[in-house]
């Protein structure tokens, strides 16, 4: 039996007036990798933030059988996080780094993750002050596969890297990390370059959930077709999901258990997580 490692049950955030994450029920099993997808602003981070103990919320919420934050302290055990605005003391030494993570965390390899950023061309003691955005990524990134964690949580972790950089990061917590003991949960704005790596998405716009799919049954139930122009009133009259027009021909993507039914308006094909993005994860109306 696999065993869910976030379980949430109406699970709300509000500051004041403004509902950051509307109730929302998801399942996250172990041997996952989940992509939290939506615009700046849309509650991604704050549905994080629940998950780590970082802040309160209403309804019920347990991670790796723990409640966040009664328990954040035995939880972070077997949590790993990197923020996008994760920084270091520009004071310190990367070694001093080391030390303070040794301390802190009970299963932190240091040997790990010294041999990593010597790897990586990163002197031990060299100044974090001294070090280029990916330098500083690659640190966290050491640190992070150094500890023998369940969940690996990562939002946008790779902001302000070139396309080698994010590739190789990726690269390193598919070969590194993940396996069917553990699940990584990631949000990012770059949607193509981790399309290939998900098992599942949850598209949030505006606090709302708006999908929370396997990619699987994605591939099943979303498709595109190019549209002519003749064929366009049949195309709107099947309620497209989104539309996009060039070149004299519309793009329109459905949601359907019919494909049959789009048959008729010309080849359909498998939608993007991109185009699915501006479908169901940009700002407005849920």
């Amino acid at each position: 039996m696999t065993e869910i490692l976030v379980k949430a049950s109406n699970l709300a955030k509000r500051y004041g007036a403004k509902q950051a994450l509307a109730p929302t029920t998801i399942e996250i099993p172990q041997g996952r990798i989940v992509g939290v997808i939506g615009a700046n602003g849309a509650g991604k981070s704050t549905l994080l933030n629940c998950m780590l103990g970082m802040s309160d919320y209403d309804g019920d919420l347990t991670v790796l059988g723990l409640d966040p934050m009664a328990r954040r302290a035995q939880l972070m055990k077997d949590v790993c996080f990197i923020a996008d605005v994760a920084t270091l003391p520009k004071w310190a030494r990367v070694s001093d780094v080391l030390d303070w993570v040794e301390g802190l965390h009970p299963r932190f390899d240091r040997a790990k993750a010294s041999a990593r950023i010597e790897k990586a061309s990163i002197p031990l003691n060299g100044k974090v002050k001294t070090l280029s955005k990916g330098m500083t990524v690659q640190v966290h990134l050491a640190i992070a596969l150094a500890i023998d964690a369940r969940l690996l949580v990562l939002d946008e972790p790779t902001l302000g890297l070139d396309i080698v950089n994010r590739r190789a990061f990726y690269d390193a917590i598919l070969e590194e990390f993940f396996d069917e003991t553990r699940s990584v949960i990631i949000t990012t704005h770059h949607v193509d370059e981790i399309e290939a790596m998900l098992s599942h998405v949850i598209f949030i716009r505006d606090g709302h959930v708006t999908l929370d799919a396997s990619m699987e049954s994605i591939q099943d139930r979303f498709l595109a077709v190019d549209v002519a122009e003749d064929a366009r009133q049949a195309a709107e009259d099947l309620k497209p999901i989104y539309k996009r027009s060039i070149l004299g021909r519309t793009t329109y993507v459905f949601d359907t258990d019919h494909p049959e039914t789009l048959s008729g308006l010309g080849e359909t094909r498998r939608v993007g997580l991109a185009d699915l993005f501006i479908a169901l994860a940009q700002p407005g109306e849920p």
